[in-house]
């Protein structure tokens, strides 16, 4: 929000003004991936078109919006197949706008792309050193969670609250369940239905 580049205005809580919207309402309407209809991720594929069409798009802390969320594990995982599909395909559409951006935001999206990545690059040594000698890979269990702390610490910090620190429980969540369906998202971008 710093420097007019949030890069997901998320459905319910985005705002745009309306001569802006116009412009590209039909950008936005035919969304397409490798020359098929793409039905879902409009919100940051919106985004990315507002960006590249020159417009700012700001975080509003004041704000105030209601969501549905998903209420059972399928839901989620469903819903989280559907964003990661999104969040590949309009990364690799809105590559372009990092040149014009500070620095910062290149190593935010660098990050949120590659740091799964690495994440799933240190589960699958950890798994082949445990098949491989039968001892368990303390080295990347230590990282990941040193990491994951370090992370989660900035966050209480930056927020003074310190119940930022239960999110590193999240890792296991993104380790067993989010990583298998992100490397399943990548194999199958083409997929329109999540």
């Amino acid at each position: 929000g710093r420097f007019g580049a949030v890069m997901c205005c998320c459905g319910p809580c985005a705002m745009y003004r309306r001569s802006a919207f116009v412009l590209l309402l039909d950008q936005y309407e035919t969304q397409l991936y490798r020359g098929k209809p793409s039905d879902f991720g409009e919100d940051r594929h919106l985004t990315i078109l507002m960006l590249s069409a020159g417009f700012r798009t700001e975080y509003v802390p004041s704000a105030i919006a209601a969501t549905v969320v998903p209420d059972g594990l399928a839901a989620y995982l469903r819903q989280q197949l559907r964003w990661a599909r999104s969040t590949f395909r309009d990364t690799l559409l809105g590559l372009h706008l990092l040149r014009g951006m500070n620095w910062y935001l290149t190593l935010d999206v660098v990050g949120q792309n590659a740091g799964p990545l690495l994440l799933a690059f240190s589960v699958l040594a950890g798994l082949a050193q445990f098949a491989l000698t039968g001892s368990l890979p303390w080295w990347t269990i230590g990282t990941i969670g040193s990491l994951t702390l370090i992370r989660c610490g900035v966050a209480a910090y930056r927020a003074r609250q310190l119940r930022f620190l239960g999110f590193s429980l999240h890792t296991l969540v993104n380790v067993f369940l989010l990583l298998p369906v992100k490397a399943y998202a990548l194999c199958t971008l083409s997929n329109s239905v999540g």
